[in-house]
């Protein structure tokens, strides 16, 4: 089955959908695809980088850069989806809520693979039944923390692969659960 109807089946009938990569640029590039995201009113959220927010918005990467709070809210409010905006401080937007800034990560995320982690990492918190809005900050914050300690530990951000990643979230996961169910 090609991708384009996967992903309308998917669009309307899953009850928690995490969209990236080719999927995101798959209804950047269909109108039709565009108009069912917007309608959906499941728990929806989209993790575009700089480049694929600017075929949302059907704009450039400089707009979406200059101007990246209102870019973010922008995609939350058009497609009615929780919108992480990669990038240095990625910006969480929602549609009903005030955008947030993570400032936690550095350049060891900046390689191949890493938002697909990220983007893995919402659907396994969504999947155990996280709201959309705070699986988007948990995971964001997870994610760039993990690599703040995998280079607090001396590895990268030079060179660093997104599976290294991977140990020092879950070591994340288990402090925020820990520290959670404790306060």
């Amino acid at each position: 089955m090609p991708a384009h109807d996967l992903l309308g089946r998917a669009l309307s009938s899953a009850p928690n959908l995490v969209i990236d990569a080719d999927g995101l640029n798959l209804i950047a590039a269909e109108l039709p695809l565009q108009s069912r995201l917007a309608q959906r009113r499941a728990h929806t959220l989209l993790t575009p980088h700089p480049l694929e927010a600017a075929r949302l918005l059907g704009t450039d990467v400089h707009a979406v850069q200059s101007d990246r709070l209102s870019s973010a809210n922008a995609l939350a409010q058009r497609y009615h989806a929780t919108v992480i905006l990669k990038g240095s401080g990625s910006i969480i937007a929602h549609p009903d809520d005030i955008p947030v800034i993570n400032t936690s990560g550095n350049p060891a995320l900046a390689t191949a693979g890493s938002g697909d982690v990220l983007a893995g990492l919402c659907g396994a918190l969504l999947a155990q039944g996280w709201s959309v809005r705070g699986c988007a900050l948990a995971a964001t914050w997870l994610h760039g923390s993990a690599a703040d300690q995998m280079v607090a530990d001396g590895i990268g951000p030079t060179g660093a692969t997104a599976s290294e990643l991977l140990p020092w979230i879950r070591k994340a996961l288990n402090k925020f659960v820990s520290e959670t169910r404790a306060g």
